[in-house]
């Protein structure tokens, strides 16, 4: 178990990590996901002992250990570049951190050949990095690190220099691995798909603060703020500015210059009058029939991929996107009307924070 208690990291003047608090529990994998420069590799660095803690508290199973040297930690740590050393075969890069420690070699052999057997490298052992893949390189760093037992384990975007297909087959191969090692792991990306895929509890870091933290479909169905909504979800969420009035019936009345025009209920008035922003997914969008729905827009680009089909409707300056299922017959310069779910709608004010309508 691991507590960062209000952590903060300065360069200089400069301050990058702005009071940090994040517990992740024993055995859960944890991803911590944000934009480029938000302070997630920072973070996971610091926790690593590679970058010094300015201010705050980094907990280990109870025990303060700032201080502590990152080989005292019992924590390994797989890097972005896999720095594998390209004169020794799998086996050696594999059981180094052994040899280093003057282990017996029939116990060095025997730790690496259980550690390759999980990693289905098996048959890889006496090649070098040069004659492997990029997947099969990643599982051998991978191996390197869980030789060593660790408590904690620590991913800084490992498969970022992957092609998609083996992304994928190593997002699967990670979860398996956690679940098999059942060890503690902190992974960080920029990509929320794998934050979504692999996650027990995502933290969304944004310019050096923790902006929302949760399960991955609380995330996705209740963000705090408007940069989560957006950041959350694949395709990202639509944000149309919106004015809100209050006609009677406990419901408050939404319009947009785009033509959208929407009834949400709000029983208690959480809603203020005036300006603000409406936040639907492309899945939450259906295609209606000619004359309904709650606005019509011009279709500006389709792209079809089989399984589903988006379209990208509205102006330059306003795109919306919208998810249908299945292949659908538009063609780019159809007009087509739209209705929203309202269940599945979000509001926000001008800050970008969330609005949450009473409804019952």
């Amino acid at each position: 178990m691991i507590n960062l208690r209000n952590v903060r990291k300065f360069y200089g003047a400069l301050e990058v990590i702005k009071g940090v608090d994040i517990t992740v529990e024993d055995g859960e994998f944890a991803v911590f996901v944000g934009p480029s420069g938000c302070g997630k590799s920072t973070l996971l660095r610091m926790i690593a002992g590679l970058e010094g803690i300015d201010e705050g508290d980094l907990i280990l199973n109870g025990k303060r250990i700032n201080d502590v040297p990152p080989d005292k930690r019992g924590i390994a740590m797989v890097f972005q570049s896999y720095a594998l050393y390209p004169h020794m075969s799998v086996a050696e890069n594999i059981g180094f951190s052994l040899s280093l420690k003057k282990v017996p070699e029939a116990e060095v052999r025997r730790q690496v050949e259980g550690v390759a057997e999980i990693l289905q490298l098996t048959d890889y052992l006496d090649r070098r990095p040069a004659a492997l893949s990029g997947g099969q390189r990643q599982r051998v760093a991978i191996g390197r690190a869980i030789i060593k037992k660790p408590a904690l384990i620590l991913f800084d975007e490992p498969l970022s220099n992957l092609d998609s297909a083996l992304r994928v087959q190593m997002r699967a191969e990670l979860q398996r691995l956690h679940r098999e090692l059942k060890a503690t792991v902190v992974y960080v990306t920029h990509d929320q798909v794998e934050a979504m895929t692999m996650a027990d509890r995502i933290v969304v870091l944004n310019k050096g603060v923790v902006a929302q933290e949760g399960a991955p479909m609380a995330l996705y169905h209740e963000p705090d703020n408007e940069f989560v909504a957006t950041f959350i979800g694949s395709p990202k969420m639509n944000i149309i500015p919106v004015t809100a009035t209050r006609p009677a019936g406990g419901k408050v009345h939404l319009d947009s210059p785009i033509g959208l025009s929407l009834d949400l209920a709000d029983a208690n008035g959480a809603v203020p009058q005036g300006e603000a922003k409406l936040g639907i997914r492309p899945e939450h969008l259906k295609i209606a029939a000619e004359g309904q729905g709650n606005f019509s827009a011009e279709v500006v680009i389709v792209e079809r991929l089989g399984v589903e089909t988006y379209m990208t409707v509205g102006s330059q300056q306003q795109p919306i996107v919208v998810r249908a299922e299945g292949d659908i017959a538009v063609r780019s310069g159809d007009r087509v009307a739209l209705t929203a779910d309202p269940a599945a709608c979000h509001l926000f004010d001008s800050a970008g924070k969330v609005i949450r309508p009473v409804t019952a």
